[in-house]
């Protein structure tokens, strides 16, 4: 890892309290999601992309997002997005090269966070993060990344 990139560097309470500031002037999902997408991107160190997909039938379809152009329609169960949408489990990638069906949407990705966004057992989508850094999400990031899903969740319709 990277010595500029330190894990213990984000605040996630004070994220969490800024996320949550952001998302409670709309239930609007797009809305909301282009705020936290633009707050994560702006405020984690060492990433490269941060934004949503928004499941469509059996896709996830490219939403709000901060980044380099993406992939537009990954398949339910393929890459790192499409895996935690199947399975509805966080899927945390140290090295994305060595994950089996990676999807390379930006060539300089090395590692990736994706938390699905589930309620009433529904899958509505994920929120996926990229970083050039390999091994760049620690557990505290799972974590912190975990409760801005919630609260996403919790502020739209």
């Amino acid at each position: 890892m990277s010595d500029s990139i330190e894990r213990t560097d984000t605040d996630w309470l004070l994220l969490e309290e800024q996320a949550r500031a952001l998302m409670s002037v709309t239930r609007d999902r797009i809305a909301n999601a282009a705020n936290l997408s633009a707050l994560l991107y702006q405020e984690l160190g060492g990433v490269n992309w941060a934004g949503f997909y928004f499941r469509r039938g059996d896709h996830l379809v490219l939403g709000p997002f901060q980044g380099l152009p993406a992939c537009v329609d990954i398949p339910m169960g393929k890459g790192v997005c499409g895996t935690a949408a199947a399975r509805r489990e966080v899927q945390r990638v140290a090295d994305v090269h060595a994950f089996e069906g990676h999807i390379a949407c930006d060539a300089n990705s090395e590692s990736e966070i994706v938390l699905p966004l589930v309620r009433d057992d529904e899958v509505l989508g994920v929120l996926d993060i990229d970083s050039p850094v390999k091994d760049r999400f620690s557990p505290a990031d799972e974590a912190g990344l975990i409760r801005l899903a919630a609260a996403w969740l919790a502020a739209v319709d």
